[in-house]
This record gives structure tokens, C-alpha cells and sequence, in this order.
């Protein structure tokens, strides 16, 4: 599938949907126990306003900018940002060491960092003197920052905030940004898992990623009907492949579930309709299903076991 066959970067994809299809959804995230909803039109003024905010904050044409978190459209909708702007993001493991992240940091030579919660801050924060490049963190969840006072942290919402401030003034600074990318642009930088060495970086470029979700699309047969769950890790380049560049292709509904300990029953609530997962994944859900069925009564175990033999 090719809704947008002249669309050569993401932030081009996003704008062909928030045109052609602003109230379709574009996301979700369950918050509480309430599945929170972007339509294409929200998420592309969102996506403006942070471009626009890390642009006022100094972030420029091929700088790196770390994103740290488990699956929030928030985290997402900063990916796009820093493509707008010709900047590159690096998703990095949300569960990995401060000194991991530290490597990552001076290998890349980041200058901004977004990141999901305290936890996160406090182990930038711990290498912070260690990578003299880093200029500004910006956090997602406030919950436990009400207190920290360090120099260049701010809040997710306090860089929209400045974001709408320089868009009201120059409406028309982040098209102009996004005008001068082209498909042979670095579209984000991964790293390796490192367990042979140090992590190594791999960059890749919009062509090459918007192919492979192209690919991948048409081979599946897929639509803008379809329901992801985005619960693999971000930093992953299966997760952006299935989670983020086929949806930025095809325009499907990504949904990002409460936390890893809820995906069991947040799947169930969706029901996707297209669904990656390692085998790991399967066998845990399966261990699930068989432990479940010990427990059944007769009658569904028999049922259980004869239609499994089907």
C-alpha cells in the first residue's frame, strides 16, 4: 500500500494525513484505564509545536537527540519533531544503565535529550557530566520533578509552550524546515545491542526505511484500517519499522498500552489486526493460555484440546 507515493520523509507522510484524512485516529494510549485518542489533524499541530520548540531551543540540521522511554505518543510524536527539523533522533533502551546510555551519548555526540519520567532524568542527570555535548532534557511525565531544579530540564509541555509562542510569530517556520529534507537524508540513527563489544551506531536513511515499510506493507496487504499495539522497545529497528514507519505509510491506528506489565489485557481491548512479535513473545503468550486452561473445567479443557488438533 502507497497513500502518499511523492511523501520521501515522515514529516511529508504525516502531512499527507493530516490532509487527506484529519479525523481518522492516528493514535492511542491507555492512561489510567481510559484509552486516550490523537486524530492526524491533532497530531501533525502537536508534532509543529514541538518542531517548533526545540528549533527556538537550538537544536539544528543534523544534531542528535536522544529519546528514552517505553511506547507514548509523546515519545513518537518527538521523532517526527526532530525529522522536521533535519535533526536525528536515537531511541535509546528505557531499561538500559546510566553508564550504557552514557557511551551512546558521547558516541553520538547528543545535544538534547526527550525523555519519558524521572527515572529517566535521573540517570541523564547522572552522566551529564560526562557528555559535555548534552544542552537540554526535556521530560514527559512531571511525577516526581516537581523539586528538581537543575539547569536546562524543562518539561514536554513547557517546550510546546515555547513552540506555539514562535509559530504565532513565524506560522510558517516548521513547512520551511521541513521543505529543505530530502529521501537521502538520515532519517535516525540506532545502536546495536553491544553484547560482543561496545554498541555500534547504525544510521539509516529515509529511503531506506520508508522502502522497507512500503515493502513490508504491500506483502501484508495492509490498510488504514488496520490496529497495531506498539509494545516492543523503541530503540528496537523492528518496533520503528512495524510501529512507526508502516504507520507513517499507511495510516493506520498505532495504540501504546498502559505499561509492559497490562499488553496481555490492553491487546485484548484492541484486538489487533496486525501483529509482530519475537518468539519469545508467542511462547510467553501460549505458557499463559496453557496455564490458564489447568484451571478451566472439563469441558473446556476437552474443548480446548480437541480444537487445537484441528
Amino acid at each position: 500500500m502507497n497513500p502518499a507515493p511523492s511523501a520521501d520523509t515522515f514529516p511529508r507522510l504525516l502531512a499527507h494525513h493530516a490532509s487527506t484524512r484529519p479525523r481518522a485516529t492516528a493514535i492511542r494510549e491507555k492512561d489510567l484505564g481510559i484509552w486516550q485518542s490523537w486524530t492526524w489533524q491533532q497530531m501533525h499541530q502537536e508534532v509543529s509545536e514541538i518542531a517548533a520548540g526545540l528549533l527556538q531551543a537550538g537544536l539544528k540540521r543534523g544534531q542528535h537527540l536522544a529519546i528514552i522511554g517505553e511506547n507514548r505518543p509523546r515519545l513518537y510524536f518527538t521523532m517526527t519533531a526532530v525529522q522536521c527539523l533535519g535533526a536525528i533522533p536515537v531511541p535509546m533502551y528505557e531499561d538500559a544503565a546510566a553508564a550504557e546510555m552514557a557511551f551512546v551519548f558521547d558516541n553520538a555526540e547528543i545535544h538534547f535529550a526527550v525523555v519519558e519520567d524521572q527515572e529517566q532524568v535521573d540517570k541523564v542527570l547522572e552522566i551529564r557530566e560526562k557528555v559535555p555535548h548534552l544542552q537540554q532534557i526535556f521530560y514527559d511525565d512531571a511525577r516526581g520533578l516537581r523539586h528538581y531544579q537543575q539547569p536546562g530540564l524543562q518539561s514536554y509541555e513547557a517546550l510546546r509552550a515555547g513552540g506555539q509562542q514562535l509559530l504565532k510569530q513565524q506560522p510558517t517556520a516548521i513547512e520551511e524546515e521541513i521543505k529543505k529534507g530530502r529521501g537521502t537524508d538520515v532519517g535516525a540513527m540506532f545502536y546495536t545491542s553491544g553484547t560482543t563489544g561496545n554498541a555500534k551506531g547504525v544510521v539509516l536513511g529515509y529511503d531506506n526505511l520508508i522502502a522497507a515499510g512500503r515493502a513490508g506493507a504491500e506483502m501484508e496487504a495492509l490498510s488504514s484500517n488496520e490496529e497495531v499495539l506498539a509494545y516492543l522497545p523503541m530503540a528496537w529497528i523492528g518496533q520503528n519499522i512495524f510501529s512507526y514507519t508502516q504507520w507513517l505509510v499507511c495510516g493506520f491506528t498505532v495504540n501504546c498500552p498502559e505499561s509492559a506489565a497490562t499488553v496481555t489485557a490492553d491487546m485484548r481491548e484492541i484486538g489487533p489486526t496486525y501483529y509482530f512479535a519475537p518468539p519469545r513473545v508467542l511462547e510467553a503468550l501460549l505458557t499463559q493460555v496453557m496455564i490458564r486452561m489447568e484451571d478451566a473445567s472439563a469441558i473446556k479443557r476437552r474443548m480446548f484440546h480437541y480444537f487445537m488438533g484441528v
